[in-house]
């Protein structure tokens, strides 16, 4: 199979490459099958999940433990029925990023991550109900992840 996309142009696929989202996505529950695209080659951690039901509809996800290495999200009973496993540790976790103009607005969400059957290629989006995790942190707010407004271990700016 084929499909157009805007960063990609055209790529090829098979359905064996798609995630199965059931329920769909929190404001997509129509769309249900997703290419998952690396944005960068070397890095997996970064994708883009294409719709392939409806081209111009992809969304940024992350690897939340590149950000947040103690995230702990805790599935509910149903949730893990639902994926089929009996061990939240056999799932891949994503969280959507909501790329802005101003990049240091950047966010994600931590609160109601993707949550992907790697065997089965199914996923479901959950809300960690009990949780303090936030709909929009800023990826900036992150210990380790630098903050381009703050310049004290870098070079002063020279004037002429």
């Amino acid at each position: 199979m084929i499909i157009q996309t805007d960063y990609y142009g055209e790529v090829e696929y098979s359905e064996e490459d798609l995630i199965h989202f059931p329920d769909g996505i929190f404001g997509f529950q129509d769309l249900k099958y997703y290419l998952p695209l690396c944005i960068d080659e070397e890095n997996d951690f970064l994708t883009l999940m294409q719709s392939t039901e409806k081209q111009e509809i992809s969304f940024v996800t992350i690897d939340p433990f590149i950000l947040c290495p103690d995230y702990s999200p805790v599935l509910t009973p149903e949730e893990l029925s639902c994926l089929k496993v009996s061990d939240s540790k056999e799932l891949v976790y994503c969280v959507i990023c909501v790329i802005r103009d101003n990049y240091l607005e950047n966010t994600v969400n931590l609160k109601c991550p993707h949550v992907i059957n790697p065997q089965t290629r199914t996923g479901i989006q959950v809300i960690l109900e009990g949780s303090s995790y936030d709909f929009r942190r800023k990826i900036g707010s992150f210990p380790g992840i630098a903050n381009p407004e703050d310049r004290s271990d870098g070079d002063a700016d020279s004037q002429t």
